[in-house]
C-alpha cells in the first residue's frame, strides 16, 4: 500500500468526453508518486495525450477528480499548477536567443516578497525576479540540459536535439514539481532519439522531480520508465513496471503492443494445460478446463530443434538477418510462428520447436466473436474452420456484383476472379446453429464444452482434422461429446481481405 504522502498526482474515475459523445478517457484511475517517471503508451487516438492535458490544466475533465498532494485541482488554471510541459515542437521563440527563451517565463514570473523598515513594520509586496536571479537561474537550467556557453546562440542555429534540451531548459527553470512530456522525440531521428532517451534518464536522475511521459514508441517507454500505463480507447489496459507489462501483459493487445509476440488462440484441456498449434503444452497459468485463451509466447522464447527433437514439427519459411540476432518464421500446419535466435536455420529446412512452460503466459480471451484465416474457392464459397461455407463475396466491395460467369465485377467495372484470395472471417456467437445430421452443415466436429450462461448455453464445437473451434451461443441444450454440423447462414458470415488485390 502507498502513503498518501507519496502520491503527487491522482487521478479518481476521470472521464473526458467531446461534444460529439466520444469519450477520450473513460472512467481511468490511477497514481503517481513523487520523483517517479510514469509514461502512458499506447497508439494514436488512445487518450494518453488528453490525460497529460488534464494533469497540465489545458483540458478539464468531464467526471472525476484530479487531485495534486491531496487537494481537488480540476478546475485549478495552468498557469496556478506547479506543472510545465515540453511538447514535441518544442514552440520556442524563433527571434528569440537561447538565454532570452529560457528566460521568457521568469520575467513575467511574480514572487511575494517580504521587508522590515526601519521601524520594524513588516511590508510584503509582489515583485518581479531582479536580473541576477534569472541569470542564476538560467545558467543553473543549461548546465542541467549540458548546454552552458549557449545562452547567445540563436535557437535557429541549433540542432534538434539541442533545440530539444532548450524546450526542457526552459520547463525545467521554473522549478516545478512535475514535468509533463508530450513526445518530446517525435521530431527527432532515431540516432538523436536513442541519444535523447539517455539524456532523459539521466535528467530525470538530476532533478529529482517527476516526470509524467507521452509516447507511442514501445521501445522508449520500456528504456526510461519506472512505471507504464498502457492506454487503448480512452481506457487503461495495464498499469505495472516495465519488466512486468513485457513478461506478464494482462491481455493480448497488451501482448501485442509491447514487443514482438506470437498470440495464439488456445483452449485450456487440463489442470495447467493448454493446446494450440496442434499440441498439448504443459503452462503454469491456471484456468477452467475448456476455456478459450490467449496463448502469448515471444519470438526469444521459441527455441529451434532438429525435427521430432522438440515438441511439434514444422518448416523454415524466411529469415532474415537483424543484426543481433536471425528473425525466423516457421509454419506449422497453417500458423506462422516468429522465432528470434542467434543460430539461423535455413529456409526450407524442417525443424521442431519447443517452448518452456514459463515462457507460455495465458490470459483471459476478450470473446465476443468467432474469428478466422478463409479463402475464397472457384465456387464463390469460403473455406474456414475446417469447413466450407456459402459467403456473400460483395461484402469484400462495396457495389460490386457477380456476373453469370461467377467473377466479382467492382464498382469501377473491374473484373476479379476472388479464387484462393486469403479473407478475414468474422461471425457473430449467435449466429451459429448446430444440426445432428452431418450433412447439414459446412463443417463437422464434436461439442467439447457447455456452460450454462444464466439464459442461454454457450458451447463450443470442435473440429477433428485442425481442431478449431466454432463458440456459440444457443437456448437449447446439449450435450458433451455430441458430433454435430456447424451451420452459419451466408449472410452472418462478414468477411475482409487480408490484403489489396492486386488489379
Amino acid at each position: 500500500m502507498v502513503d498518501k504522502r507519496e502520491k503527487i498526482i491522482e487521478i479518481v474515475n476521470v472521464s473526458r468526453q467531446f461534444e460529439d459523445g466520444v469519450f477520450a478517457v473513460d472512467n481511468i484511475s490511477f497514481y503517481v508518486r513523487k520523483g517517479e517517471f510514469i509514461t502512458f503508451l499506447g497508439p494514436s487516438g488512445c487518450g494518453k495525450t488528453t490525460t497529460l492535458r488534464m494533469i497540465a490544466g489545458f483540458d478539464k475533465p468531464t467526471d472525476g477528480q484530479i487531485l495534486l498532494n491531496g487537494k481537488e485541482i480540476s478546475h485549478l488554471p495552468p498557469n496556478k499548477r506547479p506543472i510545465n510541459t515540453v511538447f514535441q515542437r518544442y514552440a520556442l521563440f524563433p527571434h528569440l536567443n537561447v538565454y532570452d527563451n529560457i528566460a521568457y517565463g521568469l520575467k513575467l514570473k511574480r514572487v511575494d516578497a517580504t521587508y522590515q523598515d526601519k521601524n520594524g513594520k513588516i511590508i510584503k509586496r509582489v515583485e518581479k525576479l531582479s536580473k541576477s536571479e534569472i541569470t542564476a537561474k538560467v545558467e543553473k537550467a543549461l548546465k542541467m540540459v549540458d548546454l552552458e556557453g549557449f545562452e547567445k546562440r540563436s535557437v535557429s542555429t541549433l540542432s534538434g536535439g539541442q533545440q530539444q534540451r532548450v524546450a526542457i531548459a526552459r520547463a525545467i527553470v521554473n522549478e516545478p514539481e512535475i514535468l509533463l512530456l508530450d513526445e518530446p522525440l517525435g521530431a527527432l531521428d532515431l540516432k538523436m532519439r536513442k541519444d535523447m532517451q539517455l539524456e532523459l534518464k539521466e535528467m530525470h536522475k538530476k532533478l529529482g522531480i517527476t516526470f509524467i511521459y507521452v509516447t507511442h514508441d514501445q521501445e522508449e517507454a520500456l528504456t526510461l520508465s519506472d512505471t507504464i500505463v498502457v492506454m487503448k480507447d480512452g481506457v487503461i489496459q495495464q498499469i505495472g513496471t516495465p519488466t512486468d507489462i513485457y513478461n506478464e501483459p494482462k491481455n493480448s493487445f497488451v501482448a501485442d503492443f509491447i514487443g514482438e509476440s506470437n498470440i495464439f488462440s488456445g483452449t485450456i484441456v487440463g489442470d495447467r494445460q493448454v493446446r494450440f498449434i496442434n499440441h498439448t503444452f504443459e503452462c503454469v497459468d491456471d484456468f477452467a478446463k475448456n476455456e478459450k485463451v490467449d496463448v502469448v509466447v515471444r519470438p526469444e522464447d521459441v527455441f529451434l530443434m532438429d525435427e521430432d527433437k522438440g515438441q511439434v514439427n514444422g518448416q523454415i519459411i524466411s529469415s532474415i538477418f537483424k543484426g543481433v540476432h536471425y528473425e525466423m518464421v516457421m509454419r506449422v500446419g497453417k500458423t506462422e510462428i516468429v522465432i528470434q535466435d542467434t543460430i539461423e536455420r535455413k529456409v526450407g529446412e524442417k525443424v521442431s520447436l519447443f517452448i518452456k512452460p514459463t515462457d507460455i503466459h495465458i490470459m483471459a480471451k476478450e470473446f465476443s466473436t468467432n474469428k478466422y484465416d478463409g479463402y475464397i474457392t472457384k465456387r464463390n464459397t469460403v473455406c474456414f474452420g475446417d469447413g466450407e461455407f456459402d459467403c456473400d463475396i460483395t461484402m469484400l466491395y462495396p457495389n460490386s456484383f457477380v456476373d453469370e460467369e461467377g467473377y466479382l465485377i467492382t464498382e469501377d467495372g473491374d473484373k476479379l476472379d476472388l479464387t484462393d484470395v486469403d479473407v478475414n472471417v468474422e461471425v457473430g456467437l449467435k449466429d451459429i446453429e448446430i444440426s445432428d445430421d452431418a450433412e447439414a452443415g459446412g463443417a463437422v466436429g464434436n461439442i467439447v464444452s457447455m456452460i450454462y450462461k444464466g439464459d442461454h448455453y454457450q458451447l463450443i464445437v470442435r473440429t477433428d482434422e485442425n481442431e478449431e473451434d466454432f463458440v456459440l451461443d444457443t437456448e437449447y441444450t446439449w450435450n458433451e461429446n455430441d458430433r454435430v454440423s456447424v451451420i452459419i447462414p451466408k449472410d452472418k458470415i462478414k468477411l475482409s481481405l487480408k490484403q489489396e488485390i492486386k488489379r
